[in-house]
C-alpha cells in the first residue's frame, strides 16, 4: 500500500507501469534501453479512492486522462528507468495529494459602502479627465 494523504492509501497493483524507449538526446543509451516508464492509474473504478476525490481527480488530469478515466503519465526526463519510475509515481501522487483538498466554497459578499464611494470618486476623476480631451465646442 502507498500512503498518499493519512485518509487514502493506493494498492500498487491499481498503478500499472510500462517501458518505452525514451525520445531526445541521450545517444546509444537511448536507442538500447526503455528507460522512459508510462504509468497507468485507473482514477473513474479506483476502489482506494474517494467519489470526490476521484473526480477532482480527473479533472485535475486534463489532457493526461483518456476517455475510460484512466490517468497515464509519461516521465523520461531522467536517464535510469529507476529514477523516471519514481518521478512518474511522485507526479501521480502529488496529483492525488491536490485532488484531495476540498475546495472551499465562496461566500458571496457585498462592497463595502467606503468601497463603493471610492470607485465613484475613481470615475469622476476620470471623466473628468476624458472631457479635458474633448474638442471645445464652437461659440
Amino acid at each position: 500500500m502507498i500512503q498518499v494523504t493519512p485518509s487514502i492509501a493506493i494498492d500498487e497493483s491499481e498503478i500499472e507501469e510500462s517501458f518505452v524507449r525514451a525520445s531526445g538526446p541521450g545517444g546509444q543509451n537511448v536507442n538500447k534501453v526503455s528507460s522512459a516508464v508510462q504509468l497507468r492509474f485507473d482514477a473513474r473504478r479506483s476502489p482506494s479512492l474517494p467519489n470526490d476525490v476521484a473526480i477532482r481527480l480527473m479533472k485535475l488530469a486534463g489532457g493526461r486522462l483518456t476517455q475510460d478515466g484512466v490517468i497515464v503519465i509519461v516521465a523520461q526526463g531522467q536517464r535510469s528507468q529507476k529514477r523516471n519510475r519514481e518521478e512518474a509515481l511522485d507526479r501521480l501522487l502529488e496529483m492525488i495529494r491536490e485532488a484531495a483538498v476540498r475546495p472551499q466554497a465562496r461566500r458571496p459578499t457585498k462592497p463595502t459602502k467606503a468601497s463603493k464611494e471610492r470607485r465613484l470618486v475613481s470615475k469622476d476623476k476620470r471623466s473628468a479627465v476624458k472631457a479635458g480631451r474633448a474638442r471645445p465646442g464652437t461659440d
